[in-house]
């Protein structure tokens, strides 16, 4: 199993589900979460505003600061399939499928370690955001409480 800093990859999963919420697209289909700086990639079609990335910023950062807890539930592949994609997970995920999920902000099928609580991570900036060919690229950093 790929080794994630579990900080930043639970800040990864808010952040998907505010694009989701904010633009209506998918979760990012690509991403590389590391301790010091994150990036999530998103099949989009235009570079964001100044006012959208302080939304995301301020959205991320409301959820973080919610203390939502963040647990992790199996079930059985069938069930997870009809609520969720499955598309990228590795075909070793097997036939019982892990959910995490945050708080009722968001729920995905997931491998990586994830924090106990949002109140692990203080807050959220985006670095910077840019588009290029179809595709949204939001570079993000993290501070831990």
């Amino acid at each position: 199993m790929k080794q994630y800093d579990k900080h930043m990859h639970t800040t990864e999963h808010i952040l998907n589900q505010t694009m989701v919420q904010m633009f209506g697209c998918n979760r990012s289909f690509s991403n590389h979460l590391e301790r010091k700086k994150s990036k999530c990639d998103y099949h989009f079609d235009r570079a964001l505003s100044t006012e959208e990335e302080e939304q995301i910023t301020a959205k991320v950062n409301e959820m973080l600061q919610m203390n939502l807890p963040v647990t992790a539930e199996e079930m059985p592949r069938e069930e997870a399939a009809k609520e969720f994609d499955l598309e990228k997970l590795p075909d070793a995920a097997g036939e019982v499928i892990r959910i995490v999920r945050v708080g009722e902000y968001d729920a995905c099928p997931c491998i990586g370690d994830h924090v106990e609580n949002t109140s692990e991570v203080e807050s959220f900036r985006m670095v910077s955001s840019d588009f290029n060919e179809g595709v949204l690229r939001i570079r993000f950093k993290i501070k831990r409480a």
